[in-house]
């Protein structure tokens, strides 16, 4: 629902000043009352005009986005299809649905408009952004991702991104389901997770590593003391009763008072945690990160952005020196010793999320972190058959064979002293 005529967006302009001066400040309304509210002021109008029961239903949800949600954003957020929402400055605004982005047809009325909604959202999440500090990240109450961008880095106006998450987290099961990876590769993990392997996720933007997390955290043992550390708090870990989240905050206006994400590990190591879980490792905490996987706490996992497991351990390395001067021999020998499994996620071609690669960093040897691939992608026994009695047929979608599926390598688990303790 909404309104396309100017003297629509006028009344409503006009009723949201008249319910904002009878909403008083210091006094904590309810949705309830700002609905009673909404509801008294249009029934006014409407004895000086007439108002059809749709142009009323939707004139209350408007006003009601405006004053207490996210304005016209709202429609897009209550969309359980929709995964991402894009806005560039008041005009543009696309969204991702089904893996497809499209334009929407609205647009924020000025530039203060998405500037208020953008500094209710960070102001709820506890953050700042203004033209001194003009990039944040956030989330919503829900869980959703949010960057924040405004001018003068943002040159055409305020840039707003949310990354969606399902209300109930997506189970191993529900990515079986959506071809993510195969039963057989989701059975391996959850034994590898039940077992304490530290695990590593690699992938690179939007290609699921958040996803796959939550899905892994199923499978921690109920009775393990966990402590998530992210940057913005998002993970959504239902199982575990004995769970500690920390977030990291921005140094205040005076550039103080900042905790990162290397200030919460290193707290974190005298909370006695079985396990510790960063979201994701971006710069030099990761070498509080792989030494706190090294003295002792299995079942550590973390995420990060790469391409391949490869290119994953250099950035590692090139992070590890950012936080530490150490040789670079010993920076991989201790990359070597600490991270047990790295598991790759990609964004296919087809708008689809699958993990290519699971690999088991088998040692340090010759200068070299040395990789044992378990599984990897390749084609099924079934697609073999079918290209024997037909022409194969090639994804120029995805520029991949279209019957490729992730399947195990024949290499067997080196380091099987956790599976075996575990499985004993």
């Amino acid at each position: 629902m909404e309104f396309n005529s100017a003297y629509d967006k006028n009344l409503k302009e006009r009723l949201q000043e008249i319910l904002l001066q009878q909403l008083e400040e210091g006094y904590e309304w309810t949705d309830k009352d700002i609905e009673d509210k909404i509801d008294a002021v249009i029934l006014q109008c409407s004895k000086e005009m007439y108002m059809s029961g749709y142009r009323k239903l939707a004139l209350k949800q408007e006003l009601f986005n405006a004053i207490r949600r996210l304005d016209l954003l709202q429609e897009l957020l209550d969309d359980k299809n929709i995964t991402e929402i894009m806005v560039n400055g008041i005009g543009d605004i696309f969204y991702e649905k089904e893996g497809h982005i499209s334009r929407w047809d609205r647009r924020f009325e000025s530039e203060e408009k998405l500037e208020d909604v953008i500094q209710q959202i960070v102001s709820g999440a506890n953050r700042r952004v203004n033209e001194s500090s003009p990039i944040v990240d956030a989330r919503l109450p829900d869980g959703s991702r949010v960057n924040v961008v405004l001018k003068p880095v943002a040159v055409n106006g305020p840039i707003l991104t949310i990354r969606k998450f399902p209300e109930e987290p997506l189970t191993m099961e529900d990515l079986v389901k959506k071809g993510t990876l195969t039963e057989e590769a989701a059975d391996f993990l959850k034994k590898l997770i039940y077992a304490g392997y530290n695990i590593f996720i690699s992938g690179g933007t939007g290609s699921g590593k958040t996803t796959m997390l939550n899905a892994l955290m199923d499978h921690v043992p109920e009775d393990e003391r966990v402590i998530t550390i992210e940057d913005s708090a998002e993970l959504q870990i239902r199982h575990i009763p004995n769970l500690v989240r920390l977030e990291a905050r921005d140094a205040n206006d005076d550039g103080e008072r900042a905790v990162t994400i290397r200030d919460l590990i290193r707290s974190a190591l005298r909370m006695r945690p079985n396990r510790l879980i960063v979201g994701e490792v971006r710069g030099s905490e990761a070498i509080d990160m792989i030494q706190a996987m090294n003295t002792g706490h299995d079942g550590s996992i973390s995420t990060g952005h790469s391409n391949s497991p490869r290119d994953m351990l250099s950035r590692l390395e090139t992070m590890v020196l950012m936080g530490a001067e150490i040789p670079l021999e010993a920076v991989r020998k201790q990359i070597a010793s600490s991270i047990d499994i790295i598991v790759q996620l990609d964004r296919m071609r087809d708008k689809t999320r699958k993990v290519t690669e699971i690999v088991e960093i088998a040692g340090y040897e010759d200068g070299e972190i040395r990789l044992n691939p378990l599984f990897s992608m390749g084609r099924s026994k079934a697609a073999l058959v079918m290209e024997e009695e037909a022409a194969y047929s090639y994804d120029t979608e995805t520029g991949a064979d279209a019957k490729e599926v992730l399947l195990p390598t024949g290499n067997v688990l080196i380091h099987r002293r956790k599976m075996d303790r575990a499985f004993a």
